[in-house]
C-alpha cells in the first residue's frame, strides 16, 4: 500500500471515529438537557402546588378562627368559606400538574395530602353547618378532631416536600 492511500485511509478512519464520538456526545448532551428540562418542569409543578396549598391552608385557618367564638358571625364564616373553596380549586388544578409531571412516589404522597385535606374539610364543613343550626353539642369534639386532622395534613405536606426533593435529586 502506498503512503498516500494509507494516509487517506487513516484520515477516513479518524473522521469516522470523530463523527461517532460527536454523535455519542451529542446524544448524551441532548439527554442531559432533556433531564434538566424535566426537572425544571417538575420543580415548577411542585412549587406551584406547595404555594397553592399554603394559600388554601391560610384560608382554612381563617375559617377555623371564624368558627371559634361561642356565637360565630355567620356572614364572616360564609365569606371565609367561599375564599377557602376558591383556593381549594387552585390546589386541585395544581395537583393535576403534579400528577402529570411527577413520578409515582410523589403522586402517592400528593394523593395522601388530598385525602388529609378532604378529611379536615369534612370536619370544618360539619362545624360550619352546626354553627348555622345553632348546635354546639359537638363543638369541643369537632375542634379537637380538626386540630388532629390539621396535624395529619401538616405531616402529609412535609412528606410531599421530602418526596419532591428526592424526585428532583435534592437529597442533601
Amino acid at each position: 500500500m502506498d503512503a498516500g492511500l494509507a494516509a487517506l485511509l487513516g484520515a477516513a478512519v479518524g473522521s469516522l471515529a470523530t463523527l461517532g464520538a460527536a454523535l455519542v456526545n451529542g446524544r448524551a448532551q441532548a439527554r442531559s438537557q432533556h433531564d434538566q428540562w424535566r426537572r425544571q418542569h417538575r420543580r415548577d409543578a411542585y412549587a406551584a402546588y406547595l404555594s397553592a396549598l399554603h394559600d388554601r391552608d391560610i384560608a382554612m385557618d381563617a375559617v377555623l378562627d371564624a368558627l371559634r367564638p361561642d356565637v360565630p358571625e355567620l356572614p364572616d364564616v360564609d365569606e371565609k368559606i367561599r375564599r377557602f373553596i376558591t383556593l381549594a380549586r387552585e390546589v386541585h388544578r395544581a395537583v393535576e400538574v403534579v400528577v402529570l409531571e411527577g413520578p409515582a412516589p410523589v403522586v402517592e404522597v400528593a394523593e395522601r395530602v388530598t385525602r388529609a385535606s378532604g378529611d379536615l374539610s369534612l370536619v370544618v364543613r360539619r362545624m360550619a353547618e352546626n354553627a348555622r343550626a345553632g348546635d354546639d353539642g359537638r363543638r369541643a369534639e369537632d375542634a379537637g378532631l380538626a386540630a388532629e386532622r390539621e396535624r395529619v395534613l401538616y405531616q402529609a405536606v412535609k412528606d410531599f416536600r421530602l418526596a419532591a426533593r428526592t424526585a428532583l435529586g435534592n437529597t442533601d
